[in-house]
């Protein structure tokens, strides 16, 4: 086409694409399971989000995936998402390296441990073959006592493509949230 009719059919055509991927976008989020102590946080607005594109959808799916299987299958799960040469950090403890020793460390099972997380941001580097996303997370279990216990924190994630094509995360970090007020100095059982 030529012309004024051209010119639109090329806006149509624009307007339908990023329709498209705002609604992927969304449907990304859609199933992202959001840690129950975080009700504030909502899904970010698609149509509004001026930074979504395909690398940021592919991550945000990735990480819905992970999520899901995290909650169906606990730390087997966890571990069957890592590369062979991946890397866990965690508050005060030593760095967990390899997919072997986080096979090792990630041994709960989710009727004991229940893990849940949602993506704030994800960035998709310039090459499409690594990426980052970052949030918060939430960890239930009980104590010894049955007692409710709860952790929270930030995490980041770096993934990267492998060479069949699937996608792992090489790195894992989380930070626990600050403790509540008169929560640092408590003696157990008081």
């Amino acid at each position: 086409m030529n012309g004024k009719w051209g010119k639109l059919a090329t806006i149509g055509a624009a307007a339908i694409a990023a329709l498209g991927l705002a609604m992927a976008h969304q449907a990304a989020w859609g199933q992202l399971a959001f840690p129950s102590g975080n009700s504030s946080q909502s899904a970010p607005n698609p149509l509004t989000d001026t930074t979504v594109n395909p690398g940021k959808i592919l991550l945000y799916n990735l990480e819905a995936q992970f999520a899901k299987d995290v909650d169906a299958k606990g730390g087997a799960a966890f571990a069957l998402w890592a590369a062979p040469d991946a890397v866990l950090l965690g508050n005060g403890a030593a760095p967990v390296v390899g997919r072997v020793a986080i096979e090792k460390a990630a041994n709960w099972l989710p009727n004991n441990y229940q893990l849940t997380w949602t993506p704030t941001d994800a960035l998709m580097g310039p090459s499409g073959d690594m990426g980052y996303t970052w949030g918060h997370y939430e960890g239930h279990s009980k104590d010894a006592n049955g007692n409710p216990v709860v952790t929270s924190g930030r995490y980041m994630t770096i993934w990267r493509k492998e060479p069949d094509g699937s996608w792992k995360f090489v790195m894992d970090a989380g930070a626990n949230d600050a403790p509540q007020a008169g929560d640092c100095c408590k003696l157990p059982g008081h």
